[in-house]
């Protein structure tokens, strides 16, 4: 970061570039594409798809491994500094219990 600002060049040119990342985003988009055809969500409807058992902990991108939610439901999970998760429930679960 410069300044405060975050470098989206360099970014991408270091990390959304790599094989293993562009796969997975076409792996997401797909399952997008899947759940549109299906009814399940639409363009522009300002939901997401959330895995009910996440990536970095070994779950899959298929229908079965997902669940419409809201953007703040699905992005609110505490996360480590290398993007996993730190627990399978969000602030939000945890403080109904």
């Amino acid at each position: 970061m410069k300044n405060g600002r975050r470098d989206y060049k360099r970014e991408n040119l270091l990390y959304n570039s790599k094989p293993e990342q562009i796969k997975a985003r076409s792996e997401r988009t797909m399952l997008r594409r899947e759940a549109n055809a299906t009814g399940v969500t639409k363009k522009g409807d300002g939901k997401d798809l959330d895995h009910k058992k996440p990536l970095s902990k070994g779950g899959a991108n298929t229908m079965a491994n997902a669940r419409v939610t809201t953007k703040s439901a699905n992005r609110s999970f505490s996360r480590n500094a290398d993007g996993s998760l730190k627990s399978q429930t969000s602030k939000k679960e945890r403080s109904k219990k």
